[in-house]
Formats: C-alpha cells, sequence, structure tokens
C-alpha cells in the first residue's frame, strides 16, 4: 500500500465529484474501458493525482493551460520525480490533446502501458 497525507482525502473526494471537463471526457470515454482499474483523484504521498492505475504503477495526467508556466513546470517535474522514486511513471496529456486527440491519446496510453480495453 502507498502512503499518503490523510489530510488530502477530502480534496480528493471534491476533486472526484468535480472533474474537469477533459478529466470527465478521458474517464468516461476510455479509462472506464480498460480491463485494468483505474482509480480518480488519488492520494499518493503528498499529492493528488488525476488517474492511477495500480497494476501498472502508472499516473495519468490531465494538464491545463496553467501547466505551461515555467514554475508549473519546475513543480510538475518535482512531482514527476517523486513519484518515480517511489517507481510510479507519469503520463501527461494536456487538455489541447484530449480535446482534439482523444484516440491518440487512448492509443498511446494503451500502448505505453500495455493495457488493453474490454470486449
Amino acid at each position: 500500500m502507498l502512503a499518503y497525507d490523510k489530510g488530502l482525502l477530502k480534496n480528493a473526494r471534491q476533486f472526484r465529484r468535480e472533474m474537469t471537463p477533459h478529466e470527465a471526457r478521458l474517464w468516461f470515454e476510455f479509462l472506464t474501458k480498460l480491463t485494468v482499474r483505474v482509480r480518480r483523484q488519488k492520494v499518493i504521498g503528498r499529492y493528488i493525482v488525476d488517474f492511477y492505475i495500480p497494476q501498472k504503477k502508472a499516473v495519468i495526467e490531465i494538464d491545463g493551460l496553467q501547466h505551461t508556466d515555467p514554475k508549473a513546470r519546475e513543480a510538475d517535474e518535482k512531482r514527476d520525480a517523486a513519484l518515480a522514486e517511489i517507481g510510479i511513471c507519469v503520463l501527461r496529456y494536456s487538455n489541447y490533446d484530449i480535446q482534439n486527440n482523444l484516440q491518440g491519446v487512448a492509443e498511446d496510453i494503451c500502448k505505453r502501458l500495455g493495457v488493453e480495453l474490454k470486449r
């Protein structure tokens, strides 16, 4: 079991109820159709990740425009490094990718994680 900051659980629950439109699209149109379990807004360490696939030790992050800011990019790099230290890989996609190329994102996730869709 992964260690986590219990103080973040309330925020994680709220984020699950209030997904961004891009998170909701990826969730309902793709992630719920995978043969592996996917957790939404999972607390890992001192972070809340958008999606976590425990079987693959992988996180999927959906980034809005705020992530293009240099300070935000630096924070994302530190977060990714902290997750990598505990053996978790992070896949990042932009809101633009979800909006304009959901099929490409889905194919990339399947390929990189070796997962399939339910039949």
